[in-house]
């Protein structure tokens, strides 16, 4: 499918579901998204088990897989998407709490990763499912960045502490990154174990590429970028600057092998505090809000349309559904062990509120990177299983969590405080 006829179609179709689910669902943006996209996939399956002639779903199938999932987002939507979130968080808050959001964005991916990866592995061996334990831990990579997008709104909305809406944005804005780099060093141990030939140092040089240099080139980038606003005052001009910046990260990024994510959030960081208070005048801030709040809320929609059609590109079987059941309350565990040890280790030099970690742990919510991450998986033994795990994972994660975090909020998080 051309990028325009499946720009076109996704762009109907999420207005015309978003517009279902304004007058009828009236849930969250993105999770209503998603509820419609799976409610009209489901639809599809009905119909043609009663009138199977008309073979809705091997044509919805067929045009689902023409939009290649993993290269939209991976290598489109997410820089952007971490980009504007970063736009719009206050540094200095970021810095208040940066222990904390270091420790859960690193070593918290790192612990569930493997404690994921495990129970992957476990899972998968008791229902007779071949999938390798290097996999498993691909797996446990590839669940663990939280998506904060559907979540942030209800937060506000509840009335969350700064304190906890900072914690999670930032999180989320970081461990998206360096989820994405342990996913890639496991995929590459995984191969590299398949057939022979990944040894500590190129695991430790492929980190650095993708860490440090990731970091340099959004610092960079950033830099350059700032210092062309603070030459003008033209509020479009700037405005397109800011957006060629994040399009030629992405570019730079994949050519050089460096974590276009980490850059994103850096060159966001750069451009939202320091650009806002020294590069910008109040015309081109109220602009820039206004063009970003809604490339974000656009691309959301896209994603999370994506992630509630992408059932016509897995393949179901009924243990692979019975892995993915399984593993969900396992993935919050994981979730469970990934906050609670980081933050257990931060307690006497830190100071969480009230119900911080009941929070961040039911409200790591993950998302349509997870699945991208899956669906860019290399041909194995077992893919199919692991995909439908992931995916099971990440429709509860969105809906059931999404849903019920704002009253959890209210219940524990209460009073709103600076």
């Amino acid at each position: 499918m051309e990028i325009l006829e499946a720009t076109t179609l996704l762009l109907v179709l999420a207005s015309a579901f978003g517009l279902f689910n304004h007058h009828v669902l009236r849930l969250p943006l993105a999770i209503g998204l998603l509820v419609s996209g799976l409610v009209a996939s489901l639809a599809l399956f009905g119909v043609d088990a009663v009138v199977p002639g008309f073979d809705l779903v091997g044509q919805a199938r067929e045009t689902i897989r023409e939009i290649d999932f993993a290269e939209a987002v991976l290598h489109g939507m997410l820089s952007v998407l971490l980009f504007a979130g970063a736009l719009h968080t206050d540094l200095e808050d970021l810095l208040e709490r940066a222990r904390s959001i270091a420790a859960l964005a690193t070593v918290g991916v790192l612990i569930s990763t493997l404690v994921a990866g495990v129970a992957a592995y476990g899972v998968f061996s008791l229902l007779g499912l071949e999938v390798g334990l290097a996999w498993c831990f691909v797996f446990g990579a590839l669940i663990s960045p939280t998506d904060p997008i559907a979540v942030l709104g209800i937060m506000r909305s509840a009335g969350a502490p700064k304190s906890l809406e900072i914690k999670v944005v930032g999180e989320s804005l970081f461990n998206d990154g360096i989820g994405v780099v342990v996913f890639l060093v496991l995929v590459d141990v995984a191969v590299g174990g398949a057939g022979g030939g990944v040894d500590a140092s190129s695991v430790a040089k492929l980190l650095a590429l993708e860490v440090v240099g990731g970091v340099l080139l959004g610092l960079f980038l950033g830099w350059v970028s700032y210092l062309a606003l603070r030459s003008m005052e033209d509020a479009n001009l700037e405005i397109m600057i800011s957006v060629a910046c994040v399009l030629l990260i992405n570019l730079v990024a994949l050519r050089l092998h460096l974590s276009a994510p980490l850059a994103a959030v850096v060159a966001g960081l750069l451009l939202g505090n320091r650009g806002r208070h020294f590069a910008m005048n109040e015309k081109t801030k109220e602009h820039l809000d206004v063009v970003w709040s809604f490339l974000d809320e656009a691309l959301n929609a896209i994603l999370f349309l994506l992630v509630g059609v992408e059932v016509f590109a897995l393949e179901f079987e009924g243990k692979r559904m019975l892995a993915g059941l399984a593993l969900i309350p396992l993935v919050l565990l994981a979730r469970t062990v990934a906050v609670t040890v980081p933050l257990a280790t931060l307690a006497r030099g830190a100071s969480f509120g009230p119900g911080t970690r009941r929070v961040l742990i039911w409200g790591g919510l993950k998302g349509g990177i997870s699945v991208a991450l899956a669906m860019s998986l290399p041909s194995f033994t077992g893919r199919d299983d692991l995909l439908v795990a992931a995916y099971a994972t990440v429709v509860f994660s969105i809906v059931v969590q999404g849903l019920s975090v704002g009253p959890l909020i209210r219940a524990v998080a209460r009073p709103r405080a600076s």
